[in-house]
């Protein structure tokens, strides 16, 4: 008979609290820093294990969702109480909530292969599919690029818009579902491609811009936090670690790499792994993004949430030489979102809204690949309901988005015009 040893046991108890997250008895709360020591406070408990910062700290003391551990919850009421930092209960359920939302997904519409709708929340097949169809439609607008595998073995599939492939013209690249959790940012960048592909009233959009689309960076995250209700608010890629599974993959990016606002620990949300580039998926994202960085004036990538537009940098508090242009771009792209529905998006680099983060995507696309213009475009959450929009609230933030992103469209159309 084989007696496992301890340290046998310690990774076994380890992975098996990793694949089971139950989130019985998780509460979320919405704590309120008005003050700069209570700002300092939070940022002090960013690495603890039993919280997990649903929205990211802002310097303008804006509002920021936690969501708790049982056995976290009376030392970190106690700690906003002793220190007069103002907060409430903002679900008090977190697996009833999880439940439910996992219910209205299994009932709700069923897509025909190759086809997407607006009011669910579609698999990774079911995106690849979509897009499959598109190339097969529209082979004169439409071309597929599988650009790498995920750690699981799941196609990266990257679609390619363009009215004429052989012209050279500038590309705009923009990738969503970096974080598996953020389930809104597929969404948002399938509605950009149906809209640029099937609704003829768009084609003048492509006159003088190519777009090339990534809609799910990290398939594998995506998928466990979509059918693992037990995990329904996993960040990281699904790659092996020594103790735990995953990567931030906006951590991953070789720009600054395991700087400030990420971490060395594997468990932690912001591992930024063992090396630059560790991940199979930020490694196709690069290698892509290389080979064609001089046509590429304009790199989007989109979080959520937060309803931010953010411009570099992320690993320091100094301003790019051409931020004043950045700003500009940003405002006007975050004014055409709010003249649909009275949506207020802030603008600025990062670090003039939210704490440093190295290695993400957006600087290393400006400080690294080159590229002029780079955003992180964080989307809107679920509000009082969890992480994410419900089903029902897809449809107005896709619709909104879609007027910010044929802002940038228009932009890098006018200045890369000769």
């Amino acid at each position: 008979m084989i007696v496992p040893t301890v340290i046998t046991i310690f990774l076994l108890a380890v992975t098996f609290a990793e694949e089971f997250n139950d989130y019985d008895g998780y509460k979320v709360f919405r704590v309120q820093p008005s003050e700069e020591h209570h700002l300092k406070t939070l940022i002090n408990i960013l690495d603890n294990e039993d919280l997990d910062f649903w929205s990211p700290l802002r310097h303008d003391k804006h509002p920021v969702d936690v969501n708790v551990n049982p056995r976290g919850q009376s030392w970190f009421v106690n700690l906003l109480k002793n220190n007069s930092i103002d907060y409430e209960v903002l679900i008090d359920d977190v697996e009833k909530t999880v439940l439910e939302e996992r219910s209205n997904q299994l009932s709700g519409l069923r897509s025909t292969k190759g086809e997407i709708t607006f009011k669910k929340y579609h698999s990774h097949d079911e995106i690849n599919a979509y897009l499959d169809k598109l190339e097969k439609n529209y082979p004169k607008l439409v071309s597929l690029e599988t650009i790498g595998k995920s750690y699981e073995g799941r196609s990266l599939k990257l679609i390619k818009i363009s009215t004429d492939s052989s012209a050279g013209k500038p590309v705009i690249f923009m990738d969503a579902g970096i974080h598996a959790r953020e389930w809104i940012a597929p969404p948002v960048a399938l509605y950009a491609i149906k809209e640029l592909v099937e609704n003829e009233a768009n084609i003048h959009l492509l006159d003088k811009v190519d777009w090339h689309i990534l809609p799910v960076v990290n398939p594998d995250g995506y998928e466990f936090s979509r059918t693992n209700t037990l995990n329904r608010f996993w960040r990281k890629t699904r790659s092996q670690g020594q103790t735990c599974k995953g990567v931030d993959a906006n951590r991953n990016f070789d720009f600054h790499w395991a700087e400030t606002g990420s971490s060395s620990r594997e468990c932690l949300e912001t591992y930024h792994g063992p090396r630059p580039f560790s991940e199979l998926e930020t490694q196709a994202v690069k290698e892509y993004i290389l080979r064609i960085k001089d046509r590429v004036k304009l790199y989007l990538t989109l979080h959520s949430y937060g309803k931010m537009i953010l411009y570099p940098w992320g690993y320091k508090y100094e301003l790019p030489e051409d931020h004043e242009e950045l700003q500009v771009l940003g405002d006007a792209v975050a004014e055409s979102i709010r003249r649909v529905a009275g949506t207020k998006y802030a603008v600025g680099s990062v670090t003039s809204i939210l704490l440093p983060g190295a290695g993400g995507s957006d600087d290393w696309a400006k400080g690294g690949a080159g590229i002029k213009f780079s955003y992180t475009v964080e989307l809107p959450g679920g509000g009082s309901k969890g992480f994410d929009p419900p089903p029902t609230k897809i449809t107005p933030v896709v619709t909104e988005t879609w007027e910010g992103l044929k802002t940038f469209n228009d932009y890098i159309a006018k200045k890369y015009s000769n």
